[in-house]
């Protein structure tokens, strides 16, 4: 059972009966005196015969503490003070839910000796609790309740700081954050007998509670758009497609800034299917829409004072006696042909409709997508980094800043006319894929054929969005990658 944190802040708490969480830098004194009373000198004792040193994520626990009023304190090492990052304060907080889960009453005093703690650092701190703590345990009948791992339904956490009142603000913040990352995660973790294209869009449509304009666009009115190639790719299935078009109008008079996110729900690979090791994990081929409904959540949520589009394509692949054939040809709303030489390259064709529409009809600042599209990118990059694909070096700038700030690490590919020449067709404007070399290039650069000159980038998502490794923050294996990212690039660069 996953543990829920109650968080608030304060100056000072009580302590009986509770968990102490204190922090030590590596170059700063022990972290006793004012937060914890210690009289026999246990904290000296304990750090000596742990060999504790303070470095960064390390743990020390003392169950018990002679003379001290907590039940048990957890010293978390930071590693020299000067070198923290809003990134290590996040990962401190992971740590630290790592460890609290089972206590019921949790005091955690940020102050110690060597760090001068600001409202932010307090702010991302609790935003890694929050995001450790998160569990997807929807399914599960029993939840492990005979089980000595189990932790407590809700554990109130008090958090210690000077200037609490300023802590507490910039926690609304991250909370904010915290949901709409944890909403991706869920959406990816779904089984897709739950989610379907419909199910789906309804989630987006919940996102009406915090002020979002949310417009569903149904297979009717899509083919009257001439949305060939994504209705294409849905025509196998018996759900029905669906485009979600989400507003939030945080600065109505702006350009708007926008998101398109890849939204299959499952891909069997269709007619090309794939084998059938590992397709299970295909039901998170929707990361990216996932993520783009997260974001929306986020700007939502913390009203960010920025005009933003956020779009998902959700189709479901399937090898039905209706589905597309290998050597069809669709007709883009673009009006751009395209010969399918394999169902399996489906995600750029729900994209290339997508793209083509929001940017026909918003006129953005720029355009990011985000997508599992390739298993080439993770041949390349393995599971750290996500590709990313653009056509403007300073959208290319600001991502990979904004992925350094969050650890949403980015690594750009090329583009150019000689890939470009890899998925040209014999029969139609263009080939739905060149072949395995360059996969995840070629892949990017179909997508730039339906973009014109708008600032664009695309993020192939394939390796971080689902079943990336775990770590401090993120135990799940759907991440909800890119949610923060994002919320970062707008923060820094696009609010008015």
């Amino acid at each position: 059972m996953s543990a829920k944190f109650e968080i608030s802040f304060a100056k000072s708490a009580r302590i009986e009966g509770a968990t102490a969480v204190l922090l030590k830098a590596s170059d700063g004194e022990a972290p006793a005196g004012a937060a914890v009373a210690d009289p026999a000198g246990v904290f000296a004792k304990a750090a000596k015969v742990a060999r504790f040193t303070a470095k960064p994520m390390s743990v020390l626990d003392i169950v018990a503490p002679q003379g001290a009023d907590a039940d048990r304190i957890f010293v978390l090492g930071l590693g020299k003070a000067a070198d923290m990052t809003a990134h290590d304060w996040l990962r401190a907080g992971g740590v630290a839910a790592s460890k609290i889960g089972k206590s019921e009453s949790v005091v955690v005093f940020l102050d110690a000796p060597g760090l001068d703690v600001q409202s932010a650092q307090a702010a991302d701190f609790a935003l890694g609790l929050l995001l450790r703590a998160y569990s997807f345990d929807t399914y599960k009948t029993k939840k492990g309740e005979d089980d000595d791992k189990a932790k407590a339904s809700t554990v109130r956490v008090t958090i210690v700081t000077a200037d609490s009142s300023a802590a507490q603000k910039a926690f609304a913040v991250a909370r904010a954050v915290a949901d709409g990352v944890n909403l991706a995660r869920d959406l990816v973790n779904e089984p897709a007998n739950i989610l379907g294209p419909e199910e789906f869009a309804a989630k987006a449509k919940e996102l009406e509670k915090l002020g979002v304009d949310v417009e569903i666009l149904t297979e009717k009115e899509m083919r009257k758009l001439g949305m060939g190639a994504l209705l294409g790719v849905a025509q196998g299935s018996v759900r029905p497609p669906r485009l979600v078009v989400m507003h939030w109008k945080g600065a109505k008079k702006e350009q708007p800034v926008a998101f398109v996110g890849k939204g299959v729900v499952f891909d069997t690979g269709g007619i090309s299917i794939k084998p059938a090791a590992g397709m299970e994990e295909m039901k998170g081929d929707m990361g990216g829409a996932a993520a783009v409904t997260g974001l929306m959540h986020v700007l939502a949520a913390r009203k960010a004072k920025v005009n933003a589009i956020g779009i998902i394509g959700l189709v479901e692949n399937m090898p039905d006696g209706n589905a597309q054939r290998p050597g069809d040809i669709v007709t883009s709303m673009s009006g751009q042909t395209i010969e399918v030489i394999n169902t399996d390259a489906e995600g750029r064709l729900v994209l290339c409709d997508a793209l083509w529409y929001c940017n026909e009809r918003f006129k953005p600042k720029f355009m990011i997508n985000l997508a599992t599209l390739t298993g080439a990118i993770i041949v390349a990059l393995g599971n750290t980094h996500a590709g990313l694909f653009t056509n403007s070096d300073s959208l290319a700038g600001e991502l990979t800043e904004a992925g350094l700030a969050t650890d949403e690490t980015l690594w750009r590919m090329p583009l150019g006319k000689e890939y470009d020449k890899m998925i040209d067709s014999k029969f139609a404007d263009m080939k739905n894929t060149g072949g395995r070399h360059a996969g995840a290039i070629t892949a990017a650069q179909f997508l730039k054929r339906f973009v014109g000159e708008t600032p664009w980038a695309h993020l192939d998502v394939a390796g971080t969005a689902m079943s990336s490794p775990s770590n401090e923050i993120n135990q799940s294996w759907g991440s909800g990658f890119g949610v923060r990212l994002l919320d970062q690039l707008v923060r820094a660069r696009y609010e008015v």
